[in-house]
């Protein structure tokens, strides 16, 4: 059941690449539409009251300790089907006229199970397989379809993500061997009895491996670069589903595998995200092109994720769950907008762009989606940045009570820039010198309106988000809040009825 939603996208790919396909994209979107469906299906038959689930097992490479071992969780799911939505709409919102496109959707469908394999990997070894393989699509997708500079941000791509697996390989060796395990299955590995300063050391590693694919501040640099270098789709992968792995590796290997040294750490940790938060937010205001103001915004909000893991309760670490989601989705809509604009205007300038509010000669609904993704990155209650940031805040303030309130100054900052650019962008007069732009077709607006729809949905239905999650983020904190460290740092740490979700 869940190998299909890795080897389903594979197949897909090399029947796109090697069979003369007259229309590999509807051939592509057949098969990212099916997997998605899948996912969703797998959805059904998830238990709210279990952890791992659906698990498939199949002997490998027994002496190695590599075993084809998967499974799916609350951490897992909710990444599985934003994965399966996001990789639809960036095949659905691609160009008709992209050049090569039996290449172009043959490694977007590699990607998207690649992806999928590592969300579902129970054997760490597995996991870094799969962790690798959208290395070398990702980079040929930002190279080879690329904008300005697009040579030298797949090779600043390429580099940090090679030390980012490289760290981490590290780390899951130095765990087996220091362990003295005879395979890397990751759940004979939990429990591990590792000194405490061995088990900091290589959380160390873990934590700069995996902080290098989010990215955090100051191991961002390649973030700003490749996001306004690649295309719009595979901006859209880059910022939905490839950061969202880094985080998801943070908590099921550095939490997972090392509770006590997370929880030594976990001071570290919140203060580390108030700094990405802080530096994100301020200098996304500083600048001018729209889809590199947009970028730096994602350093920001992944740090309200690593905030919540840091904090450790059970409204904190749901709430980082359903925050990876929710900037996935608006992301995906914003770089979606972006995109569009530019493509209609020419230019991603804010000294340039304006009144395209304009309901005779701009582009109205765009620039109304535009606002409504600008709310829900600023947290506007009944979207669903509100409801994960909010979560985050609430679990967080008893553990680190100035980190957090730190943070919300960040969500304030946040107003700030968009604020900025939607003044800039969507209101004031059109220059009469400026003839009509292009008409912005159906086949453009879909993917930012079914982005919107989920967006307001899970706004106001935040329990179709979160209550994916709750056993699997229970279970973590039950683990990790037997450590004595992150028990002292919180003051009042709230009752299990007061930290369930309704």
């Amino acid at each position: 059941m869940l190998s299909t939603l890795i080897w389903f996208p594979i197949l897909g790919a090399i029947a796109i690449a090697f069979l003369p396909l007259r229309q590999p994209k509807l051939v592509a979107l057949t098969v990212s539409g099916i997997t998605l469906l899948w996912s969703l299906w797998v959805a059904s038959q998830f238990d709210f009251t279990d952890s791992l689930q659906l698990q498939e097992y199949l002997p490998w490479l027994e002496t190695l300790g590599l075993n084809y071992q998967l499974g799916v969780d609350g951490l897992s799911l909710p990444l599985l089907m934003l994965n399966g939505l996001l990789t639809w709409i960036a095949i659905y919102s691609s160009q008709e006229d992209v050049k090569r496109p039996r290449l172009f959707y043959s490694l977007i469908l590699l990607v998207s199970g690649a992806v999928a394999g590592a969300f579902l990997a129970q054997n760490l070894l597995l996991f870094f397989l799969f962790y690798e393989v959208e290395l070398v699509p990702f980079y040929l997708l930002i190279s080879i379809w690329g904008g300005e500079k697009c040579n030298y941000a797949a090779t600043k791509f390429l580099l940090y993500t090679a030390l980012s697996g490289t760290l981490i390989l590290v780390a899951f060796l130095g765990l087996v061997w220091l362990e003295g395990a005879d395979s890397f299955a990751y759940k004979a590995l939990m429990g591990q009895s590792l000194p405490q300063w061995l088990q900091i050391v290589l959380l160390s590693f873990i934590l700069v491996g995996f902080g290098i694919k989010i990215p955090l501040m100051p191991l961002h640099t390649w973030l700003p670069d490749t996001y306004v270098a690649a295309s719009t789709p595979v901006a859209i992968l880059l910022g939905g589903v490839l950061a969202k792995l880094g985080a998801y590796g943070i908590f099921r290997f550095g939490l997972g595998l090392f509770p006590e040294a997370w929880a030594t750490l976990a001071p570290g940790l919140a203060t580390w995200a108030t700094v990405s938060v802080l530096y994100g937010a301020t200098i996304a205001i500083a600048q001018k092109d729209i889809k590199r103001m947009v970028a730096y915004s994602s350093i920001g909000h992944m740090g309200y994720i690593l905030l919540g893991g840091a904090a450790l309760t059970d409204l904190s670490l749901v709430g980082a769950v359903a925050q990876m989601v929710a900037h996935g989705l608006i992301l995906a809509i914003l770089f979606h907008l972006v995109g569009v604009i530019e493509s209609k205007v020419g230019t991603r300038e804010l000294d340039v762009l304006n009144g395209l509010m304009n309901p005779v000669r701009g582009l109205p609904l765009v620039s109304a989606l535009l606002i409504l993704g600008g709310m829900a990155s600023a947290g506007i209650p009944g979207l669903v940045g509100f409801i994960a940031e909010f979560l985050v805040f609430q679990g967080s303030y008893s553990v680190f009570p100035v980190q957090t309130l730190l943070c919300v100054v960040g969500t304030g900052l946040t107003a700030v820039y968009f604020v900025i650019l939607l003044n800039r962008t969507c209101f004031g007069k059109l220059d009469n010198a400026i003839a009509y732009f292009p008409k912005v077709e159906w086949r453009e607006r879909v993917p930012a309106l079914i982005l919107a729809i989920t967006i307001f949905f899970l706004g106001i239905q935040p329990t179709w988000l979160v209550r994916w999650s709750e056993s699997t983020t229970h279970t973590m904190v039950s683990a990790t809040l037997a450590q004595p460290t992150i028990a002292q740092a919180a003051d009042s740490p709230l009752p299990a009825s007061q930290t369930s979700l309704p």
